[in-house]
């Protein structure tokens, strides 16, 4: 437990120290590899299938990913440990790092800030892209800036907090246990006439992983609001929250996306374009004033107040469980 303790923590500060380069090799990128493999042999035989049969071969992808994920996992940390304690805590270590996104996440949505700050409106759709499902060729700079602000958000609980919860209880076989499944919903969990039926099952389990994570996350994100200075609001992203939590056809997204609207005091969410498709979504916050370029930054700095506050809970959590441990 102490071995597991030390390599959560200080792979959350590599993750805040390094991020996501993208010339260091990521384990993630391999899962798509694996995700995008297993649909093509899939789906291209369930294009002219029933639904049903969609379905099915989409549940068939979702174990599939999920247990070889795991599985690797569980060889590569139980081997290192087997080798050596501190060769566990090392090979620990770099795992733990590379769930978290916390940086990388930052690093992503600065540099839409970084363009609009510019003037580079072609800049900044291209760099949003980078980072949302949606079309962004014909936004403003007002949609783009809030593009980033609501995949900050979401990703507050999906990028940094859910995982960081999954990898505290489990290590990094349930951590990356999670961000497989995190990425396939990102993948194929499209309600779309492609992915409709085939992506279903993964999106599901997308929405059951991220249940208690996304609330706790909204939690922790209103506590970081109260403590962010005087550009956030606490009172209004517990007021937010409060109303709008629903406000979205995922169960969880409108969680984390809620506070952040109610702590910048702006109104996020409503309709955007996928694939070419006009999709309705309800608002989420009042429009107390016009999305600009600096609420990303503000964004960033609540994402990173709450990845703080959600590695001290965890911190805590482990220690009172080797504590009881001790005693018994």
């Amino acid at each position: 437990m102490y071995c597991h303790i030390a390599a959560f923590f200080f792979g959350f500060l590599l993750d805040l120290l390094l991020g996501d380069p993208h010339s260091f090799p990521h384990p993630v990128r391999l899962v798509g590899k694996l995700i995008a493999a297993l649909e093509d042999r899939l789906l291209g035989k369930a294009e002219a299938e029933t639904d049903e049969a969609k379905f099915k071969k989409g549940i068939l992808l979702a174990a599939a990913v999920s247990l070889i994920v795991a599985a690797a996992a569980a060889v590569v940390l139980l081997g290192a440990y087997g080798i050596h304690p501190v060769a566990g805590i090392v090979v620990e270590t770099v795992m733990t790092y590379q769930i978290l996104a916390a940086k990388s996440l930052k690093d992503e949505s600065m540099k839409v800030y970084r363009c609009l700050k510019d003037g580079n409106l072609k800049g900044a759709r291209k760099a949003v892209s980078m980072i949302v499902g949606r079309d962004t060729e014909t936004l403003d700079e007002e949609a783009v800036a809030k593009a980033a602000i609501e995949t900050v958000a979401e990703n507050t609980s999906d990028g940094v907090i859910a995982p960081m919860l999954y990898t505290a209880v489990g290590g990094p076989i349930l951590g990356f246990f999670y961000k497989a499944v995190n990425t396939m919903d990102s993948m194929v969990g499209y309600r779309n006439e492609k992915y409709l039926y085939f992506g279903k099952a993964a999106a599901k389990l997308d929405d059951f992983v991220n249940y208690i994570p996304a609330r706790i996350s909204a939690y922790l994100m209103i506590l970081a609001a109260y403590i962010g200075g005087k550009d956030l609001s606490g009172k209004g992203a517990r007021r937010i929250h409060r109303r709008d939590h629903r406000n979205h056809a995922s169960p969880n997204s409108a969680q984390t996306e809620s506070v952040c609207a109610g702590a910048l005091g702006v109104r996020l969410a409503g309709d955007a374009s996928y694939f070419g498709k006009t999709v309705k979504k309800p608002y989420v916050g009042d429009p107390c004033r016009k999305v600009e370029a600096e609420d990303i930054r503000r964004a960033n700095r609540l994402m990173m107040r709450t990845a703080w506050l959600g590695e001290i809970l965890c911190l805590v959590m482990l220690a009172a469980v080797c504590l009881i441990c001790r005693r018994m």
